[in-house]
């Protein structure tokens, strides 16, 4: 996420690494009770169990049901039709395999069952991702960068945001970006925009999309957008109700859905609260963002199911940073849930700010490249999106954040 106003000195913000992370971020601090104080809740094929000894009966029954695959033979096939992955991998890693016997095929439907078929691709590399860049990108190579992430099949790119230039510099040519891309066909091309001053910058250069972003931690918000959680709803009301004039749509984030830097472990209940003001304010989706990547499937799981009771599932996407390297299990895990729409930037390109040490958003290739092997549709080409992440990192001067790029160089 961005910073939009001024915020708190950085020297306010402890790092991620003074903080006690199997304190803090434990799955049992992120429950949606406080009555366990040991192992904490754990989510098995729809159960809730709290403690240490349900927690293991349920899944002595789970194991026996989930992995008898494995005293099953292998196949191996490849459907070039299928997937449109460069051949120099696609042979040795992206294979699909089954058993003639219908137990594995029971168990599969199990893994699968609830996940979409098509996943819609967020694409936020030209505006969270460049935002923390030291030196200035000119405006011609964000241009041409959207072109390339929209030509390669991606049907969402968030182009800039309209914020202070003074608190975020790379991001001074917001105008210019907007007006130059406005008409691309094929995509939407939504801004951020933090009060009505911002707002009203982005429509007149043209935004036919707006995105805002309200935070779960109170300690964030202050330090991120200089104000409360509620002030910052109050702010976002004004603006949504502009757009509602307009005929203009709105997405919304939350960050922080996870951890807070400053706080520590954050309740599901605080983002379930964030996300269903947003939504009944109108904002027509809501992407629940893990702002400095603490996130585990463990604490991932009952935070959506705090949010998905107050919001519904087809409303909702989600927003990992890869700091811990848990953002692919945190999207499968979400996608079991019934989410269909992930955010990423092109070659892992990001980071917050205000969070010293969390590192960029989940990388755009890992993302399809799972997809892809999953069975799941996301109509963008890899091949395309490799290039474009070669493209911005060659001008940027270092190596993809992607672990399928660096992969496919080896």
């Amino acid at each position: 996420m961005s910073s939009l106003e001024e915020p708190l000195g950085l020297d306010k913000l402890p790092s991620l690494s003074t903080i006690d992370l199997s304190r803090r971020f434990s799955s049992n601090r992120c429950s949606t009770s406080g009555e366990d104080s040991g192992l904490g809740y754990c989510w098995i094929e729809g159960k809730t169990c709290g403690s240490l000894n349900s927690y293991k009966e349920d899944f002595k029954e789970y194991r026996r049901e989930a992995f008898i695959w494995r005293h099953h033979k292998r196949e191996n096939t490849h459907n070039e039709s299928e997937n449109r992955y460069p051949s120099k991998h696609t042979t040795n890693h992206q294979q699909n395999l089954y058993c003639n016997d219908t137990g594995p095929r029971d168990i599969t439907n199990k893994i699968f069952k609830g996940m979409p078929s098509f996943v819609r691709i967020v694409e936020v590399g030209p505006r969270d991702g460049l935002q923390n860049e030291k030196n200035m990108v000119p405006t011609s190579v964000k241009i041409e960068l959207i072109h390339r992430l929209v030509s390669s099949g991606l049907s969402v790119v968030e182009a800039t945001s309209f914020v202070s230039p003074k608190w975020v510099p790379q991001l001074a040519d917001a105008k210019d970006v907007v007006e130059a891309v406005k008409n691309i066909e094929g995509a939407r091309l939504p801004v951020l925009t933090p009060n009505l001053k911002g707002f009203e910058a982005a429509v007149a250069a043209g935004a036919k999309e707006i995105a805002v972003f309200a935070s779960a931690s109170e300690s964030f918000s202050k330090a991120n957008i200089n104000c409360t959680i509620e002030e910052s709803l109050a702010r976002y009301r004004d603006i949504i109700n502009s757009c509602k004039k307009l005929d203009i749509p709105v997405r919304g984030y939350v960050s922080c859905v996870v951890g807070c830097p400053v706080e520590g472990a954050i309740s599901p209940s605080k983002v379930a609260y964030v996300a269903k003001q947003l939504h009944e304010m109108g904002c027509m989706e809501i992407s629940l963002g893990d702002t400095i990547g603490i996130g585990t499937p463990g604490t991932v799981i009952p935070m959506l199911e705090a949010v998905m009771e107050v919001v519904p599932v087809e409303k909702l996407a989600v927003h990992f940073h890869d700091t811990y390297g848990q953002s692919l299990p945190n999207i499968l895990v979400s996608l079991q849930m019934g989410i269909s729409v992930v955010d990423s930037s092109v070659a892992g390109l990001g980071g917050c700010p205000y969070a010293k040490g969390a590192s960029g958003n989940v990388a755009t290739e890992d993302v399809v490249y799972m997809l892809h092997g999953l069975g799941i549709k996301t109509n963008v080409d890899l091949r395309k999106i490799l290039q474009t992440g070669d493209f911005i990192c060659k001008y940027l001067g270092r190596p993809s954040g992607s672990k399928v790029a660096v992969a496919y160089k080896m």
